[in-house]
């Protein structure tokens, strides 16, 4: 079979997963690899600091780092006799290290103290990206919801109309779950630790190496050299650091999935309440303008949470002093999943910039029950004055095609009660019906959204 493909093309440039094209070079297989290098030589700094490495040492392994030359897809095929792309780097970067300097690269960590710390390394910058997507929806919809604040519009309960509600108050519950997600993504990304413990998690090696002391101060040094945390032990079968960025992960992905399936069903052509700054196109249907940014996000909404759960029962299945298989399942799956929430909250950025709003349907789609949206306040208002069955009864008929309006005016117990309150009886029903004016406490929720500082949960 012909094929244009070459066998050095990548596998995943994101041909099938758009929501992520061009916004996962961050945690591509390059940016892995180099974190990969990157943790093996600042072992060697932090072994200098611990006063077990010489500085010629650490610096010939820099050296050889920055000039190391090794292509991403050589390594994986060397990868694969023992299970791990650590084994084959370590015995590249001896090639490329001269001299006595050669032994110290490496020297007493084991694969998976490289590889779990390479990947915290590649989360922390991932997660820096993410956060700053969602720094940019935060504010976004902060505007949106204050410039929206009192445009009523229908509420809908299990895809029906149910009260009045606003679209200001729409966007502040959207805020409410994204900086959520950011306080959680936050704590996550600053709580990342490095690994480190040896063949088993007792560093053993060096201990014997440097002393007792300068092996449990190691750890630190390592995370200071790389800028992350500092672990109370090493982590080998205890996987909370991937879980909980995970599960952090995932929130923030299902923040800005919300928003886009609201904005995805509210910019249906027969509603229309809702549209994207830059509507999608169709390959047949010259006049479609689909929710497209709307469209990707869901895609990653719909994939993060089978991720995050692949990731809890990779550390369910963390046995022994180092995991076998679940350990290795967690790279690719912890990888897509930083890759999404890349590209989810990146779209959701642009998309929440250039939601538009179309009061004219919104309040068309307000008026389609001809008042029967204010149901609930009819029978709050009216019943202890005519009765419950009355109030159902006078509903019914407006949900048979009688005007609601004409058929309170006209109803004398209703006029009666007006009038008892010195109102005009029309003046009263059609303020009854008003479904601005039984939006409860929408306006000040979104006042309390609105006038959270956004910075505060970056």
């Amino acid at each position: 079979m012909h094929s244009d493909a070459r066998e050095s093309d990548p596998i995943d440039v994101g041909l099938l997963s758009p929501v992520t094209a061009g916004h996962d070079m961050v945690v591509s297989d390059a940016a892995v690899l180099h974190a990969l290098v990157a943790v093996e030589v600042a072992l060697a700094r932090a072994g200098v600091r611990a006063g077990f490495v010489p500085d010629a040492a650490a610096a010939a392994i820099a050296d050889a780092a920055a000039a190391h030359g090794i292509h991403p897809g050589e390594l994986a095929l060397a990868a694969v006799a023992g299970g791990n792309p650590v084994i084959p780097l370590v015995k590249l970067l001896k090639e490329r290290v001269p001299g006595d300097a050669r032994s110290w690269v490496h020297r007493g960590a084991t694969s998976q103290d490289i590889l779990d710390t390479a990947l915290m390394l590649i989360a922390r910058r991932a997660a820096v990206g993410v956060l700053a997507s969602l720094a940019a929806v935060e504010v976004a919809l902060a505007e949106f919801a204050a410039a929206h604040r009192d445009e009523v519009a229908a509420a809908r309960t299990l895809t029906q109309h149910a009260v009045p509600t606003t679209i200001g108050l729409r966007a502040s519950t959207w805020l409410r779950g994204v900086r959520r997600a950011i306080a959680r993504l936050a704590d996550a990304r600053d709580e990342l630790p490095v690994q480190l413990g040896g063949a088993a998690g007792t560093l053993a090696s060096f201990a014997e190496l440097a002393g007792m002391d300068a092996a449990a101060a190691l750890p630190a040094a390592l995370a200071d050299e790389l800028g992350l945390a500092v672990p109370d032990a090493p982590w080998h079968t205890t996987r909370w650091p991937v879980t909980e960025l995970g599960d952090a992960l995932v929130q923030a992905i299902d923040a800005v999935g919300v928003i886009a399936a609201d904005v995805a069903s509210a910019s249906r052509t027969e509603i229309g309440e809702l549209a994207e700054g830059i509507g999608g196109g169709s390959s047949a249907m010259p006049q479609k303008q689909n929710p497209a940014e709307s469209v990707l996000i869901r895609s990653a909404a719909l994939r993060a949470p089978q991720l995050g759960a692949t990731l809890h029962l990779a550390s369910a299945f963390a046995v022994d002093e180092r995991p076998d298989g679940a350990w290795h399942a967690e790279w690719p799956t912890l990888r897509d999943l930083l890759r999404l929430a890349l590209g989810a909250t990146a779209h959701a950025a642009s998309l929440v910039t250039g939601l538009r709003v179309n009061v004219d349907a919104v309040a068309r789609t307000l008026g389609t029950t001809g008042g029967l949206i204010v149901a609930e306040r009819l029978s709050i208002v009216l019943a202890p004055v005519i009765g419950a069955d009355r109030v159902s009864a006078l509903v019914a008929a407006a949900a048979r095609g009688a005007g609601l309006a004409t058929t309170l005016t006209d109803d004398a117990d209703v006029a009666d009660f007006a009038r008892q309150r010195g109102l005009d009886p029309e003046a009263f029903v059609a303020d009854l019906l008003d479904p601005a004016r039984y939006t409860g406490l929408a306006g000040r929720f979104v006042d309390q959204a609105v006038g959270a500082d956004p910075k505060e949960t970056a």
